[in-house]
């Protein structure tokens, strides 16, 4: 089965975290979790993955392209297979309230402290985290989620949009984990800004679902100023799509590239997309969809939470930085 089939045929109401759990776990028993590497000579058909998947639910989205990450970046630092049918999380988010230490104990690493933001920590199986080691470097770290010493509080996230990711503290006391690569590695590695711009292909193909909805209705009855927006969504969306294709052979022929600035090129100008598609849209077609249209509503307040993976001016700014810092006549043909 493929991805555009199973989606499908699983489209009840995903509308719990152990909806969303058992559907990954689905994807994952059928093999479609299996996407091709980034950088691999297939980038463009990863993103495409994450973007149907990202237009059927952003919620399970969520899920799928953290667990997917994680797969990438355990292949990437050379870790070991793992377990089959496991599904994993991966949780590198690092705010200074919430960092989680590790320390050797006869051998064994283990996990002490808060790590926030961990989305799906109730359903999935196993972890990937950064935490930090005695000599205060960040370390990745693998962890089965079925032992002794953790905790999933409900502390953390009271969202409306992606409510169900359930994106909570988890509190770990003593629990063992294994290493994944050397400390400094996941953010040294290619694969960090080559997932970075992954995200922003999650962020398009919710864009073009919420775009699907006004191409319908214009079908259905051509009003002038509804035609206005859909052009001008169409031309954004265009634009987007471009940049994820000229991303994707970029990543293909030099994988092992520091891609920092086309990823937060990339990552602004999709979105800049999204929000226009989500303004033109809501004012195209009114209130009927977001009070009538339980998907479409859904759609709607999960994007702008989502998008928030961006850091707005913040990213902005490093980009201004590394634009000023390339070579002069760095824009023309």
């Amino acid at each position: 089965m493929n991805l555009h089939d199973f989606l499908e045929d699983h489209a009840w109401p995903l509308d719990t975290p152990q909806a969303l759990g058992q559907c990954l776990q689905g994807m994952v028993q059928a093999g479609l979790d299996q996407l091709p590497l980034p950088g691999s000579g297939l980038t463009l058909q990863r993103w495409q993955h994450l973007a149907l998947v990202a237009g059927h639910d952003l919620g399970l989205c969520k899920l799928f392209e953290g667990h997917t990450d994680a797969l990438a970046t355990l292949r990437e630092l050379g870790a070991r297979p793992v377990p089959a049918g496991s599904t994993w999380g991966m949780w590198a988010a690092e705010p200074p309230n919430a960092r989680v230490q590790m320390r050797e104990v006869h051998g064994q690493t283990l996990l002490m402290g808060r790590k926030a933001w961990c989305s799906g920590a109730g359903v999935l199986s196993h972890g990937l985290l950064t935490a930090w080691d005695e000599h205060g470097g960040q370390q990745l770290v693998a962890v089965d989620m079925q032992q002794s010493g953790i905790s999933v509080t409900d502390d953390g996230w009271a969202a409306v949009g992606m409510a169900t990711t359930a994106s909570v503290d988890i509190v770990f006391d003593q629990v063992p984990c294994t290493r994944v690569g050397q400390p400094g590695d996941y953010l040294r590695r290619p694969g960090f800004w080559q997932g970075a711009i992954g995200i922003a292909a999650c962020w398009l193909g919710a864009a073009y679902s919420l775009a699907h909805h006004l191409q319908q209705q214009c079908a259905k009855r051509a009003e002038p100023h509804a035609l206005a927006h859909l052009g001008a969504v169409q031309a954004a969306l265009f634009g987007a799509r471009n940049t994820l294709h000229t991303c994707a052979t970029y990543l293909d022929q030099n994988p092992a590239a520091d891609s920092q600035l086309l990823a937060r090129q990339a990552r602004a100008q999709i979105e800049a997309c999204a929000e226009h598609v989500i303004a033109h849209v809501g004012r195209a077609l009114g209130a009927g969809p977001f009070c009538k249209d339980p998907q479409f509503a859904r759609l709607s307040a999960d994007l702008p939470v989502f998008l928030r993976q961006s850091h707005a001016e913040r990213d902005l700014q490093v980009l201004g930085e590394l634009a000023a810092q390339s070579p002069a006549r760095h824009w023309p043909l």
